[in-house]
């Protein structure tokens, strides 16, 4: 397959990000960085769920417990920086076919770059990619529906974080909401026929400890009313959470074949780390150590993706400090995320919304 850029790249929709952030309990003022410092003087334990043993990764399951993803074939979104990169990064290395989908060419080119000079015989493409226009989310499918024979994997990882005022998409919609959440929904349902040629197809869609404060605001979906950041982004990644276990739901009752996995990357290290007054800002910069490594945020992602007791409809996130980091098992569910009455609602409202239809069942 050649190396695919698109000449009609998007300009940049903004940064692509894995930090997350804490729940609705921390008072709003300490903003994304309060549950950490808490975590961290109270020496808070694990919340994973207590879940079937089959599920829960193995002590200390890292990249070197990969199996093999020779013949398998990747799409992993925001993938030249953070979560993004590693999780690209880490297929490649195992012998997987990776395509990074991202807004910036320039960007692509560097990361593909960095990865072949660790893995000299990678196989990592690019693809020009903007989650805040749906034209190009729609172009993107096309054209791998053009150039692949399947889709083994579809990571759904790219995100923006907290936009100081409110922007909206090249469509309308606030753009926390179109590029985190309503993007990604537009693209697994176009890359849907390529997953189901695959014979061991999988869907992981990244979320946040955030999505634990998080509501869908049904009455003021785009924040129109009252520009509130982090309740934007908060929202934003519950709905990536509520994706994720309603398409499982789906797959199941269609016959799709597919493996719909959350994961959460807890609080790492990526380019979101910027510069803010106060307590972030303090934080942020003089505590680094409370913030993990952008490889070992992946870890979560890279086990949904690869590891063999990775079931679908299940969550997946660092296990300690209250998730902020640590080893890859469980992640709490937050009672939000499970209810599948209001899930369905926001199913059937982004379809409206993007303009597309997911199948009601397989089709031969």
């Amino acid at each position: 397959m050649p190396y695919i850029i698109s000449p009609e790249a998007a300009p940049q929709a903004g940064r692509e990000t894995e930090l997350a952030t804490s729940p609705a309990e921390v008072p709003r003022s300490w903003g994304p960085t309060g549950l950490i410092v808490l975590a961290a003087l109270l020496g808070i334990a694990s919340l994973s769920s207590a879940f079937a043993a089959p599920n829960v990764p193995k002590e200390g399951w890292n990249v070197a417990d990969m199996p093999s993803q020779r013949g398998r074939i990747y799409l992993v979104t925001g993938g030249t920086s953070g979560i993004g990169y590693e999780t690209a990064k880490a297929l490649a290395a195992s012998g997987g076919q990776v395509i990074i989908a991202a807004t910036n060419p320039e960007r692509g080119k560097q990361a593909i770059e960095s990865i072949g000079k660790e893995t000299p015989n990678a196989d990592v493409k690019f693809e020009a990619l903007d989650l805040a226009d749906l034209a190009s989310v729609r172009a993107l499918a096309e054209r791998l529906t053009a150039a692949l024979p399947r889709l083994d994997g579809l990571i759904n990882n790219a995100g923006i974080m907290e936009p100081p005022t409110r922007e909206i998409s090249a469509n309308g919609f606030e753009k926390q909401f179109a590029v985190n959440y309503l993007g990604h929904f537009a693209l697994t349902a176009q890359m849907l026929p390529l997953l189901r040629k695959s014979t061991a197809p999988r869907v992981i869609t990244v979320s946040s400890i955030a999505a634990r404060g998080g509501t869908i605001h049904f009455d003021d979906l785009q924040f129109e009313k009252e520009y509130d950041s982090f309740a934007a982004y908060q929202q934003s990644k519950l709905a990536c959470l509520m994706f994720a276990l309603e398409l499982q739901r789906r797959s199941d009752a269609a016959g799709f074949n597919i493996r719909s996995i959350a994961s959460h990357p807890g609080v790492s290290r990526t380019n979101l780390l910027v510069v803010r007054g106060g307590i972030n800002g303090f934080v942020r910069r003089n505590l680094p150590f409370l913030f993990q490594p952008a490889d070992r945020g992946a870890l979560p992602t890279l086990y949904a993706a690869t590891a063999q007791d990775a079931h679908g409809g299940t969550y997946y996130g660092p296990t300690s400090l209250a998730e902020t980091r640590g080893e890859v098992g469980l992640a709490k569910i937050p009672p939000a995320a499970a209810d599948a009455e209001v899930a369905a609602r926001l199913w059937t409202l982004s379809e409206k919304l993007s303009a597309i239809e997911f199948p009601t069942r397989a089709s031969n």
